[in-house]
Formats: structure tokens, C-alpha cells, sequence
């Protein structure tokens, strides 16, 4: 079932219910309608692009535990009721079933009661991942802050920082850490914010284990550290930068390396991630033109995250490309980045983002 498609319905919170049977289909749309709207749609139909407040999949065994995978993928701990025909699947928390043939005012009243348990779930995590954001943010602020100051950076705000963002993605997807991220006029920081986002959807999907994920995360939180000391009127500029302008530009990540050299405290993997997010494959990036074999798997990573988040960020001064227009320019730009890698990254990035809330 395709992921992100448009919606024809109208704005706000909504059950999304597939099934089947389309006189049982009619008559819980119907019901479940004078609750909440309710978009009933056929397998196989193209699933909205706004995220779900439940889903109510009634399916052939095969296609819900199919179409249940890609969901919990995709959009962590969103509530699902499945109308069970054989074998029960196996127990979530965020999942509840019934047997296809259960009465249907059984089947309601479990569906009346998931829509208030996720209506009060839905308030919780919007107030803790804007406390989230909201300390993050803060977090990235203090670090660009005392980066420009010369003074020390402390690695415990940066691991503070790092589960702040691995907690929230986890919990509510990328799209939904996005939109939150982009509700706030933060320059570099939401960029910075939207990269490690990014990073931890990418990393958990291609399976890096914790200690992996929270450098790939970290390294992303530091990447842009060094254009704390690049003029902010550079950093802002709408228009395209001059010879002098992108000369000072292209200095951010040997500054950045180098202040965290100085700093004594933080990895050799995250520095090469600051020094090298620019390299490209074909050894035409910058500073040190490395090409190859040269730039490890976790820059390559973070690059590709970068330039993703650059191309989707909404920006005052130019349209934001989609997710499917970013990833055609990016797996056009021959010899940029790892094309095995951004293969992986893909399916992640236009689903996750399809289905914000």
C-alpha cells in the first residue's frame, strides 16, 4: 500500500480504516463517523499523508501483518485495532484485537474507547515533545553560543542532547519531530535539529546498535558546530553567496574540527564527521578533497542526512523541495554521496515525512 498520498478529506484528527468488506466497511464508517471523521479506504489505495489519530485494519491475515509492519515502522506507537481473522497477532501496547466476526457494537465500543485513550496519548506527547525540542533547541543554542565564545563545550549537554532527540524521534517519527523543530524560527539550529532527527530515523533503520546511534546522533548535533564562527549575516544570506562570502563559508568545518580538538573530550569519529560532512565521493568536496574509501560510513551517513535536511527545510526565501524531489536531486548529483547508502535512507525519509502529524 502506497505511503503519503494526498488527501481528499478535510483537516484534523481522523480514524483511518481499511478494510475489505464494503458493506462492513460502509457501516462502521458510518458509525465511527459520528465520533470522529473516518477515511475508509479499499487495500491497495494510496494511505493520506496526515497521520492517523487510530487505525482499523480489517484485512486478510497477510496484508495486516504486512501493512501493521510498515505503519509501527513508521509512525512509532500509533494506536491499531485489528478484527482478527485466524491466529491473533503478536501483543503490542499500542495494538488491540478482536475476531472479525465480534459483534459490532463490540467492535465500536472498542473503537470509541482507542479514540479517547489516543486523544488523551496525543495531548501527552505533543506537551513532552515540545519540552523536548524546547531543551534540545536550548542545548544547540549553548553549544553554538559558548563555540563562539571560545569557551568550553560540555560534553554531558551534547549526550543531554542526543537522547532528547533519539527519545522524541522513537517515540513519534520523524515528521512529527520536523513539524515541531520547524514551528520555531531557529537558523542553524533548526538545521542542526532536523539533521540529527535525520540521523537517528536513518540509524535505527539500518539497524546501528545503541552506542552506534547515539554517536551518529551526536556527531550530527556538532556537525555544523563550526559556523558559530562564520558571520550570522553570511549564515542568513537569501541570495547566493560571493567568491569572499563562500571562501569564509567553506572554512565552518575546519573550524569546527579543530574547536573540538581543542576541547580534548570528543571522539575521532565525531570530529571526521565535522571536518569531512562537505567531502565528496568523487573528491571534489571540501577541505581536504578526500574521495572513496577515505570518508568513513558515518560521514557519509550524516552527509546524506545534511543534504536531505537542506533541501526539505522551510525556508523564508525559497520553496522547500519534497521529500521525493530532494532524493531525485540527490541521487542525481553523480559522484556526491553513497548511493548503496541512500538507497537505505529513501524508503525511511518519504514515508516518515509523509506521515507527520
Amino acid at each position: 500500500m502506497a505511503l503519503g498520498a494526498a488527501s481528499r478529506f478535510s483537516d484534523g484528527p481522523y480514524v483511518l480504516l481499511i478494510s475489505d468488506r464494503p458493506s462492513e466497511q460502509r457501516a462502521l464508517e458510518r458509525a465511527i463517523a459520528l465520533v470522529m471523521d473516518c477515511r475508509a479506504l479499499s487495500p491497495g489505495a494510496p494511505i493520506p499523508a496526515e497521520r492517523p489519530h487510530l487505525v482499523v485494519l480489517d484485512l486478510p491475515p497477510v496484508q495486516a501483518a504486512s501493512l501493521r509492519t510498515t505503519l509501527d515502522r513508521y509512525t512509532p506507537s500509533l494506536p491499531l485495532l485489528v478484527l482478527v481473522r485466524g491466529e491473533p497477532m503478536a501483543g503490542a501496547s499500542n495494538l488491540r484485537q478482536l475476531p472479525a466476526a465480534a459483534p459490532r457494537q463490540i467492535v465500536l465500543a472498542n473503537v470509541f474507547a482507542m479514540i479517547e485513550e489516543a486523544t488523551r496519548s496525543a495531548e501527552a506527547r505533543r506537551r513532552q515533545l515540545a519540552e523536548r525540542v524546547t531543551g534540545a533547541t536550548a542545548i544547540v543554542a549553548d553549544l553554538f553560543d559558548s563555540a563562539a565564545l571560545g569557551a568550553r563545550l560540555r560534553r554531558a549537554d551534547v549526550d543531554r542532547g542526543t537522547e532528547l532527540v533519539l527519545a522524541a524521534v522513537s517515540e513519534v517519527g520523524i515528521g512529527t519531530w520536523l513539524a515541531e523543530v520547524w514551528r520555531h524560527e531557529i537558523g542553524v539550529y533548526q538545521h542542526t535539529l532536523g539533521v540529527a532527527g535525520h540521523a537517528a530515523t536513518f540509524g535505527a533503520q539500518i539497524g546501528l546498535n545503541r552506542t552506534d546511534l547515539a554517536r551518529l546522533v551526536r556527531s550530527a548535533l556538532l556537525h555544523d558546530i563550526g559556523k558559530s564562527r562564520i558571520p550570522v549575516e553570511i549564515l542568513n544570506k537569501p541570495g547566493p553567496l560571493n567568491p569572499e562570502e563562500m571562501r569564509l563559508m567553506q572554512r565552518h568545518p575546519d573550524i569546527g574540527a579543530d574547536l573540538l580538538v581543542a576541547q580534548g573530550e570528543f571522539e575521532a569519529a565525531i570530529i571526521d564527521v565535522v571536518r569531512h560532512h562537505h567531502e565528496r565521493l568523487d573528491g571534489k568536496g571540501y577541505p581536504d578533497g578526500l574521495a572513496g574509501s577515505a570518508i568513513s560510513d558515518l560521514v557519509r551517513i550524516v552527509t546524506i542526512c545534511d543534504v536531505f535536511s537542506a533541501l526539505t527545510e522551510r525556508r523564508t526565501y525559497r520553496q522547500s523541495a519534497t521529500p521525493a524531489d530532494a532524493l531525485a536531486t540527490m541521487v542525481g548529483g553523480t559522484g556526491h554521496l553513497d548511493l548503496d547508502l541512500l538507497r537505505a535512507f529513501a524508503p525511511s525519509m518519504l514515508a516518515g515525512m509523509s506521515l507527520a502529524a
